[in-house]
């Protein structure tokens, strides 16, 4: 079966690494994030995983000066 392939500005969630691309900020700063807001509504977590809803999320970056 052939993968799929769906562009990061249409994914519905991204990984630390998708989304340290996609926002120009870095992995560990984005874990930081994660680890400092566990009950964030951009934030999901599969067991150990990490991933970010993106749109959720920008709306959080669209709020801020600084990160």
């Amino acid at each position: 079966m052939a993968e799929i392939y769906i562009p990061v500005y249409e994914q519905y969630t991204l990984t630390i690494k998708e989304a340290a691309c996609y926002f120009r900020i870095g992995e560990n700063k984005l874990r930081r994030l994660a680890e400092e807001n566990p009950d964030a509504p951009w934030l999901i977590r599969n067991g150990n995983r990490i991933q970010i809803k993106r749109r959720q999320f920008e709306k959080v970056i669209d709020t801020l000066d600084v990160i």
